[in-house]
């Protein structure tokens, strides 16, 4: 795996940011459905969480997220233990938090051509989050309202649905530690 680099100044950024929004999110909805994630409104987007299963550690949750993603044709392109860069620059323990960005190239290659803006929604991101009582959730991005709302050509379409679905099954096996 290639280990990326961040400036410090950016990793104070990305830390600040990252738990500010955190911060202002609202108490996370848990679903009635272990295998469905629970859906949240935050800054008028949808917000994916789903928690660990029973018996299932964040470390085997991330290997499940991993393992997924290479079965699925999914690049694992950077993992952001901001947990960590949090803690080495404040000094004090933090509860893990940990951004991992996956990407199907090919795919983002066609809807960034399609349209450049499509840039910004790039990697993927899956977050594996342990909350203040120990236990953790996997959160991410819902795409179906960004699907609908793109007005996507037709060739275009069925390969965002694509993706989200793969996505859902990726987040679904890091949080019942499917490997």
């Amino acid at each position: 795996m290639q280990t990326i680099t961040i400036s410090r100044t950016v990793r104070g950024l990305l830390a600040s940011a990252v738990l500010g929004l955190m911060a202002a999110a609202p108490a996370w909805a848990v679903s009635a459905d272990q295998n469905k994630p629970a859906e949240v409104h935050v800054m008028g987007q949808t917000v994916l969480e789903m928690p660990l299963a029973d018996g299932v550690s964040m470390d085997d949750a991330a290997e499940s997220l991993k393992q997924r993603a290479n079965t699925l044709n999914f690049k694992l392109v950077a993992e952001l233990p901001l947990s960590e860069q949090v803690a080495a620059m404040t000094g004090k323990p933090q509860k893990r938090m940990t951004i991992y960005e996956f990407c199907d190239a090919v795919t983002a290659q066609k809807m960034v051509k399609a349209n450049a803006a499509f840039a910004a929604f790039l990697p993927c991101r899956i977050a594996l989050v342990e909350g203040d009582d120990g236990k953790a959730k996997l959160i991410m991005l819902g795409l179906d309202d960004l699907i609908k709302a793109a007005k996507l050509a037709p060739e275009l379409a069925p390969l965002a649905t694509d993706v989200r679905n793969k996505l859902m099954n990726i987040l679904k096996a890091g949080a019942n530690g499917d490997l």
